[in-house]
């Protein structure tokens, strides 16, 4: 088949990304203003995104007698000192807005007698967040200048002197036009662009290969498309190698962290000894321990609930019902409640996220990048970690109120029309030569699973034990690099399998970036997330950021000293 069909769009804003910070800035956009807006997701808004199974809770809010500033202490010392403190702070001042925003749109927050919110901890809230996307999703639905085009896959950025213009993708679904199948190809002209794509899973081998391998702690169709548009259109990156690793419920690979703050629940070894206090409570070295427990010998790990209540019992089943009900299901055909057995837990393979870590692009704090009028939200943005929904949310509104002031004050700029047209024949002429190519050795999944090998054996993954050393490193490299000569020669027979070659061309860019920011940090700052052998040791001599632009063709590393309490980053400091 071929890709006959060509649609040229043209709107104010382009949103690449109907997630959660996507659609949240389609909302703010149409509360702000009147500019037309495209939503473009290679998936359908309605269940897409990290929020398309539901959560159970709000995991970023500023509870009663905490303020934004704690947030920013907490995430800070989780990191270990490598965050943008401007961005942390523009973030946990609006968590508790978007909050309630999403109560009025419809979502079940829970309540005690007094009718406050339910905290869980110090910065979480309880919820009913089964249909938390949908309800975002039909909010955004009835907006009367929002186009949202389902199922079409944006594949690359068009930009002319650093500037944005627009993007390319094309429809997965195929029509028919004489009796055959053909393919749409998509291009969008924007004046100003959100990139809203999420985070990159998929590099690494993960827990359950071969048919369970989607059961993952992050979404498995999240390929770091954004990430990899931005690197080859010359975007700054920052902090990749900051990965991040889940620590989860063995085999259902559902959180952990509803039982550990839900009922308390201890990390013990197989001795029944608790471990975590020994190595320490951030993020990573709760999965560190774990890690260095079963090395030693005193594995598996386990999240103690034996003798919790009955009511307690009840409430975790439910609980895992929003968000994973795998777990539940495990809990209901062992015949044992998790009061009568303790939770199995293991670390999952490394990611690359900004939701959690620092990871994504290089933003100041109206979050633009270093592009002229592409911005970035969510999961895609750097140096903010511990955003999570609602900090996601407050992205999308930072970028959409900034769009549109932007618009505002703006004249309408000229777009090189012959050069955006030409670029869009040279990728139609791409996408028909992999829909036609005759000659592939290896299929799209082969050279996926080399390319999860390569990085598990070479980069940190599971079967390393996520460490790595600098001659690990190179090996990484120059594999993932004829990993990728490879794959400018696979083929596919429709639109569904030509998506499987982009995603998995996005991954192995993802993959170069991340090693050669993992290579850059000479010092192990956060275990496990970066464990550098050659340099095990932290060192304030790196109390900086790395980050990162394709410069020919190549990664070069660009360091930058840190934006501390009451600093600003803007790009024109």
């Amino acid at each position: 088949m071929q890709i006959k069909k060509r649609e040229t769009l043209n709107t104010d804003i382009l949103i690449i990304g109907g997630g959660t910070a996507g659609c949240y800035a389609a909302l703010m956009i149409a509360e702000k203003s009147g500019y037309s807006v495209i939503i473009a997701e290679k998936a359908n808004i309605k269940r897409s995104g990290c929020l398309a199974a539901g959560v159970n809770a709000i995991n970023a809010y500023i509870v009663e007698g905490r303020k934004p500033e704690d947030y920013v202490d907490y995430a800070k010392k989780d990191a270990d000192g490598i965050v943008r403190e401007d961005l942390l702070l523009t973030m946990s001042e609006g968590l508790n807005h978007v909050t309630e925003k999403m109560e009025k749109l419809g979502l079940v927050i829970l309540k005690d007698e007094n009718g406050k919110y339910v905290a869980r901890g110090n910065r979480n809230i309880k919820i009913n967040g089964e249909n938390i996307k949908p309800i975002l999703a039909d909010a955004v639905k009835a907006l009367p200048n929002c186009k949202i085009i389902n199922r079409v896959n944006i594949t690359d950025f068009y930009v002319e002197n650093n500037t944005i213009c627009g993007a390319y993708g094309f429809s997965i679904d195929e029509t028919e036009e004489n009796g055959e199948k053909c393919g749409t190809a998509y291009l969008i002209k924007a004046k100003k662009v959100l990139c809203a794509t999420g985070g990159a899973a998929g590099l690494y081998r993960p827990n359950n290969p071969g048919f369970s391998r989607h059961k993952m702690w992050y979404p498995p169709f999240n390929t770091g498309a954004g990430y990899a548009m931005g690197i080859n259109a010359g975007a700054e990156m920052t902090t990749f190698e900051m990965r991040f690793i889940a620590l989860r419920c063995k085999d259902t690979i559902a959180p952990t962290g509803t039982i550990a703050q839900g009922v308390g629940a201890k990390q013990v070894n197989s001795k029944g000894e608790i471990y975590e206090t020994k190595y320490g409570l951030t993020t990573s070295q709760r999965v560190y321990g774990t890690v260095m427990e079963n090395i030693e010998g005193r594995g598996p790990c386990y999240l103690r609930t034996e003798g919790i209540s009955d009511a307690q019992d009840e409430s975790l089943k439910k609980a895992y019902l929003n968000m994973a009900p795998s777990q539940t299901l495990k809990w209901i055909e062992s015949g044992k409640n998790p009061s009568e057995q303790n939770v199995e837990i293991e670390g999952t393979e490394p990611y690359v996220v900004g939701g959690h870590t620092a990871s994504g692009y290089w933003v100041d704090t109206e979050r633009r990048t270093t592009i002229h009028n592409l911005f970035a939200a969510g999961d895609v943005a750097g140096g903010c970690p511990q955003k999570y929904v609602t900090g996601a949310m407050v992205e999308g509104e930072i970028a959409a109120n900034t769009m549109c002031k932007e618009l505002d004050e703006e004249t309408d700029a000229p777009v090189n029309e012959s050069g955006i047209d030409k670029a869009f024949d040279e990728k139609v002429n791409e996408y028909n030569r992999i829909l036609n190519n005759k000659d592939c050795v290896y299929t799209t999944e082969q050279l996926e699973d080399a390319m999860q090998k390569v990085m598990d054996a070479y980069a940190g993954g599971i079967g390393s034990h996520y460490q790595f050393n600098e001659k690990q490193l190179e090996l990484a490299k120059e594999k993932i690099k004829k990993l990728q000569e490879l794959a400018e020669n696979v083929s596919a027979d429709d639109c569904h399998e030509l998506m499987f070659a982009y995603e998995l061309k996005e991954r192995l860019t993802v993959c170069l970036t991340l090693i050669e920011h993992l290579k850059a940090r000479k010092e192990t700052r956060w275990h496990s997330f970066d464990e550098n052998l050659d340099y095990p040791e932290k060192s304030d001599e790196w109390l900086k950021y790395v980050n990162s632009k394709k410069v020919d063709g190549e990664i070069k590393i660009i360091t930058r000293q840190l934006v501390g309490r009451g600093e600003s980053y803007e790009h024109n400091n």
